[in-house]
């Protein structure tokens, strides 16, 4: 019990008991949901609102968990038989920055039904464009929603994202395994402290729209509409800041420290201004497409 009042969530130290280090795994994990991670929330946010009941919402977020999961897990058994070796680099962070937009935007695409021709007219300027389908079946629009497969994909790409968590996870926690056999216990102890937090987060966010009272066609359409472009700007963000980042690797370790001893809340950074714009356009959205529907079903 003395060693749980003891627990070091900040920075643990070598020596930890088995039973400690699995504790820890997990209540990193934990802390690792509920901060504002760029990695997590943002994802899982666009995928939850794209549901319209808690229990896609919940599921949404499960799929995208339980993948991260078994990311985490293979990451930390790799670190213990060292073929891993995990430095803290903001030009890897700047990659899967661009790799985590990109599978961003192909979903929003698909959500929304854009088609896109590349072309180019030089006179008028034109340089091809996107639009969608103008006659578009009810049960085919209702239907264009973010799958849990697409959910899984994004939450195995976004773990291999290297901050704190990884490091103490790698260097610290993995190692202290007894032998090869469970060198992935740590990683996954730390991928379901934060599928705790992901699920629940996801059953509130998908039981939002359902609770407006909205005809379920309508709340639908909605959720769709809001799922589509906040993964496609959200995903355009992502890009636009792995890019840059990758030049300019610094701005990804840039911020204003606040104090907090706390992972993801010692500082305020590009990562959380991510979650916070990708959470507004996801909000603007919703409400946009609300209004708009409802004006039109009047």
């Amino acid at each position: 019990m003395s060693a749980m009042f003891a627990l070091d969530l900040w920075s643990p130290h070598h020596g930890l008991s088995l039973g400690m280090v699995i504790v820890t795994a997990f209540l990193l994990g934990v802390v690792h949901g509920v901060t504002p991670d760029e990695h997590t929330w943002p994802i899982t946010f666009s995928y939850a609102v794209g549901s319209f009941s808690a229990r896609k919402g919940a599921r949404a977020a499960l799929s995208f968990s339980l993948s991260f999961t078994f990311q985490r897990a293979l990451l930390s058994e790799l670190a213990y038989l060292g073929l891993l070796i995990i430095a803290e680099s903001a030009i890897w962070n700047a990659v899967i920055y661009v790799v985590v937009g990109v599978v961003m935007v192909v979903a929003g695409f698909y959500v929304l039904r854009l088609r896109c021709a590349f072309h180019l007219h030089l006179w008028p300027l034109s340089i091809g464009g996107c639009h969608r389908p103008r006659h578009i079946d009810t049960e085919e629009w209702a239907g264009r929603t973010p799958t849990p497969a697409m959910a899984a994909v994004h939450g195995f790409i976004a773990g291999w994202g290297l901050g704190p968590f990884a490091l103490i996870m790698a260097t610290v926690l993995a190692p202290a395994m007894p032998s090869p056999w469970f060198g992935w216990v740590p990683g996954a102890a730390f991928g379901l402290g934060t599928t705790a937090v992901l699920v629940g987060a996801g059953a509130v966010i998908g039981s939002l729209i359902r609770h407006q009272r909205l005809p379920e066609q309508l709340a639908q359409k909605v959720a769709q509409e809001g799922a589509g472009w906040t993964l496609l700007v959200g995903g355009m963000l992502f890009v636009v800041v792995g890019t840059v980042a990758v030049f300019i690797p610094s701005i990804i370790s840039a911020g204003i420290r606040t104090g907090i001893h706390v992972h993801n809340l010692d500082q305020i950074g590009v990562g959380t201004l991510l979650v916070v714009l990708i959470i507004l356009i996801a909000v603007v959205t919703l409400i946009r497409t609300l209004h708009r529907l409802q004006h039109i079903a009047g």
